[in-house]
């Protein structure tokens, strides 16, 4: 028993040996083979993050920290902003598994909890970035689909519905089939002119079905029905299946992701609030759904508030105030929503106004070298805040990466912690640009004065005379 404290040391072959060691070729942290990878085998890096940790000119490391918390807010705006053709009107059916597999603390405090956290938070946000959509919430529990709320363009009432989830437990096993099926109907009376889609968050690794859920996809696919899937242990076969059969013009990677941690979780199904680009049906295909370009009829009421309480036509209850039909004077309690006598739908022009900035994002903007912050008309304030700017440093410190003030950065980071837009050239902190992008979807420096008269003038700098000729003009 003298050797029962030792630790127990496998047999390998020299070409595992060789699998398991660890190199310094390509990368810091990287594990290679000499053979490479063979097939059946996946690689995988250990990330040394205590490198990334650089001591200042001052001796600490409060630069540092400052230039990660701004890398992870500039990550989130480095995205494609190029003026694509989205759905803004939007019927989408969140389902939720309620299974027994939710109760797994691998995601804190529980998965189940966790998940009705986040899918509240994304009922708010979806319905701030498409207010003139429609949402539906199933569970899945027991090999049952639960209807959790119907379709609906209130957010309240799917908020009510998700945190009186909060009294049950998560038991049972869960039917994909029975949920898609459900969100299938649900989603069958949608109109033409806007998206059908599912979104999936699963936590289990099987599904209890009751037949062929191969059908069940095939039916999607005929009703024309895109599905996300947001995994929480691991990807499972069918459900990767079910997102390449009915997303053929998406990367499966994108449309089926597993959560890491908890803040991956929030950005995978944050991710889905923003509208899905519109795939080029072809001829069959519009024809088939009536799809081809026509006017929407829509109602713009007015608010109205009344003496005396009378009944809503949406919910049947007393109230003094709401909102008349534009075509049958019904009264609605509130906006969006389709009127429960003639159908028409009605909505606010904010909400219009809203979903206008999904088809022409705010471009990104540019970062500013300690060179360029150097220039003669530079600014020393945040246009947007009136923060003022770290002080220029010493040129000999603007390479450097042993000084606090001017060390390399990465990731869209500007070295200087100014923020250009290209089209009225001020400048903005990382919480401008932030602000700017991810709230108001417009620039300050644009939408002022100065702004405007600068677009102006680039504008007529571009229709000047070509190759420098200068044509004589009159002055009145």
């Amino acid at each position: 028993m003298a050797d029962s404290d030792d630790e127990y040391i496998q047999a390998l072959s020299d070409d595992d040996v060789d699998a398991h060691q660890v190199t310094r070729g390509a990368g810091l942290g990287t594990r290679s083979s000499a053979h490479g990878p063979r097939r059946g085998q996946q690689g995988w890096e250990v990330t040394r993050t205590w490198e990334n940790v650089v001591e200042g000119a001052d001796g600490t490391i409060n630069s540092t920290v400052e230039d990660l918390l701004e890398a992870g807010k500039r990550k989130r705006l480095l995205k494609d902003t190029t003026p694509l053709q989205r759905g803004i009107i939007r019927h989408l059916v969140l389902i939720i598994d309620l299974s027994s597999a939710m109760i797994e603390k691998d995601l804190r405090p529980t998965r189940y909890l966790l998940t009705l956290r986040y899918t509240q938070e994304f009922v708010i946000e979806f319905f701030e970035q498409n207010p003139i959509s429609q949402l539906g919430v199933i569970g899945m529990r027991d090999g049952l689909a639960v209807r959790v709320s119907d379709m609906s363009g209130n957010p309240n009432d799917h908020i009510g519905n998700i945190q009186a989830l909060l009294t049950q437990e998560p038991k049972g096993n869960p039917s994909l089939q029975n949920a898609l099926d459900m969100a299938r109907a649900a989603l069958f009376h949608a109109p033409s002119h806007g998206t059908r889609e599912i979104l999936l968050i699963f936590g289990s690794l099987l599904s209890s079905d009751p037949g062929d859920i191969h059908t069940t996809i095939t039916a999607l696919l005929s009703s024309h029905i895109t599905c996300t899937v947001i995994g929480l242990a691991a990807q499972v076969a069918i459900c990767r299946t079910l997102v390449s059969r009915t997303n053929p013009a998406v990367n499966p990677d994108e449309a089926y992701g597993v959560a890491l941690n908890e803040q991956h979780y929030r950005e995978l199904i944050m991710r889905v609030t923003t509208p899905p680009v519109t795939a080029k049906a072809s001829k069959e295909d519009e024809e088939q759904r009536g799809s081809k370009s026509s006017l929407l009829m829509m109602g713009f009421p007015s608010r109205i508030v009344e003496d005396g309480p009378s009944l809503c036509a949406c919910h049947s209850r007393p109230s003094k105030g709401g909102y008349l039909c534009s075509r049958c004077s019904s009264k609605v309690c509130s906006l969006p929503s389709s009127c429960p006598a003639c159908g028409l739908t009605l909505i606010l022009s904010t909400h219009l106004a809203r979903s206008y900035h999904h088809l022409f994002p705010l471009r990104n903007w540019r970062e500013v070298s300690w060179k360029h912050a150097t220039a003669e008309h530079s600014q020393a304030d945040c246009f947007g805040c009136g923060a003022h700017f770290p002080e220029i440093p010493p040129q000999e410190s603007w390479y450097s990466r042993k000084s606090g003030a001017g060390h390399v950065r990465e990731g869209g980071v500007s070295e200087s912690g100014r923020y250009e837009c290209g089209t009225c050239g001020r400048f903005f902190c990382i919480d401008c640009d932030v602000f700017a992008h991810e709230v108001v979807h417009n620039c300050p420096g644009c939408q002022s004065r100065e702004g405007m008269l600068a677009r102006i003038a680039k504008e007529e700098s571009d229709r000047a005379v070509p190759d420098g000729n200068i044509e004589a003009m009159d002055i009145i």
